[in-house]
């Protein structure tokens, strides 16, 4: 890609000054490790019975009647089994003898588009073909009222007049506040089903603000609108469905800060703490809200949450097909590579941001023309540490860290056990690329 500054072209290019400057700065020797967390599982072949017997508690079924028409929501974000979670649902209701539907429930992403939400439904599975029930997908929202913190309610038009609203979701801390209500049952109904207006209303008044807003808005939701139930998802650190749960619309505002605590308990984290380089290997939409996991990662986009690694510099290669270009989380890292940068559809990204308002997300960092120069720049730019042996982490994303890669730095207290859950699975050697700078060795 080109760009204009000053009257010259700027390339991003291999062989120029960045490249002479970044010439035989040393990447260490790195090596495979396994984390090992608990991992309360249910298998993808148990997930029907699970869903079926969780919306069987007589409380929730008997919400369900004969002829009803039933919107189910589907989100954006990459749930694990997501797709036998919504046919599951969706066969229960067939059995109760109503008629579902699913309604696509994902704010402002797919470029806050009903054609791209769509795509993104699609990219899951989440078919009519497949789920045996039409999708209903628009941008169209009325208007609830306003909360009880002066907020306009919208709410999915179609979902709106249907007879009743399956809230399907997954429970998980947020990557940018802290809250009793985070991602889950009220974020889904709030803006998820609000749809652009509705996702921009929460989010206009700052992160800072966004925990008190969501229970709001959900209030008047729950109070004008046909909503049924919940049923929602917790998985373990392995990106495994580990628990459902199907919740009376009475009981949702009392138990979601529950199982939002279950969730954060499951939660995975990179064992060794701090490191001076992360690498990730790819970002996306499907992983994060924000590309990366910052309760993962640390790289957060906001003051009102903290956790994860304490990391100086990262570095991101590349962007998932399932984002469709949206890159949002690319700020978030000290640089990223040309390869990610080629990707990123900037119509796809903004209209993300200027609904949320986290602008920090959607900044472009620096950019290195190969994966090579990426790593390279992120350790040539250290600040008050052993450049020769730095201690890097590399991650395939923030979902699936089961398997990593560590750098030399780490071995010896590895292999001598200092680390609870750690194993390495080989010893150091160096990492490969090609003639172009690609980085060729493999996580797992």
């Amino acid at each position: 890609m080109q760009e204009t500054q000053g009257g010259k072209i700027m390339e991003i290019v291999r062989g120029g000054v960045v490249s002479k400057l970044l010439e035989g700065v040393p990447i260490p020797k790195m090596f495979r490790a396994k984390q090992s967390f608990p991992r309360p599982l249910i298998k993808r072949e148990d997930i029907p019975a699970a869903v079926w017997q969780a919306m069987e508690g007589e409380r929730v079924a008997s919400l369900i009647k004969p002829g009803m028409n039933i919107a189910i929501t589907a989100g954006s974000r990459g749930i694990a089994n997501v797709d036998v979670i919504t046919k599951a649902i969706v066969d229960f209701v067939k059995k109760k003898g109503a008629h579902p539907f699913i309604v696509p429930a994902m704010g402002s992403h797919g470029g806050a588009t009903a054609e791209g939400q769509l795509q993104i439904l699609e990219g899951y599975n989440i078919t009519e073909e497949s789920m045996g029930c039409p999708i209903r997908s628009s941008m169209e929202t009325v208007l609830l009222g306003t909360s009880e913190l002066g907020k306009p309610v919208y709410l999915d038009k179609i979902a709106y007049h249907s007879d009743g609203i399956i809230v399907s979701c997954r429970v998980k801390p947020h990557n940018a506040f802290r809250g009793p209500y985070e991602s889950g049952f009220c974020k889904m109904m709030v803006v998820g089903l609000g749809k652009q207006e509705g996702a921009e209303s929460v989010h206009s008044d700052g992160m800072g603000v966004i925990a008190k807003n969501l229970p709001a808005n959900a209030k008047v939701i729950l109070d004008k609108a046909p909503i049924l139930m919940g049923v929602c998802t917790i998985e373990n650190a392995y990106d495994e469905t580990a628990r459902i749960a199907a919740v009376h619309r009475d009981d949702i505002l009392t138990e979601e800060p529950g199982l939002l605590k279950e969730a954060f308990g499951n939660m995975p984290r990179l064992i060794v703490g701090e490191c001076d380089v992360l690498i990730v290997d790819e970002i996306g939409k499907n992983y994060s809200g924000t590309g990366v996991d910052p309760n993962i990662t640390g790289t957060f986009s906001t003051p009102y949450a903290h956790g994860g690694v304490n990391v100086q510099r990262t570095c991101f290669l590349d962007l998932t097909e399932a984002s469709h270009g949206n890159a949002l989380g690319t700020g978030l890292a000290s640089c990223i590579s040309k390869r990610l940068f080629d990707k990123i559809d900037l119509q796809m990204m903004y209209p993300n941001t200027i609904t949320n308002t986290v602008i920090r997300s959607a900044e472009l960092p620096i950019i290195m023309a190969t994966d090579k120069e990426s790593i390279q720049f992120c350790i040539r730019t250290l600040n008050g540490v052993d450049k020769v042996h730095a201690r890097v982490i590399r991650i395939p994303n923030s979902l699936h860290i089961g398997t990593i890669m560590l750098s030399e730095a780490y071995y010896a207290d590895v292999a001598e056990g200092k680390y609870e859950g750690l194993e390495a699975l080989d010893t150091p050697e160096y990492m490969e690329f090609d003639d172009e700078g690609n980085l060729l060795t493999k996580i797992i």
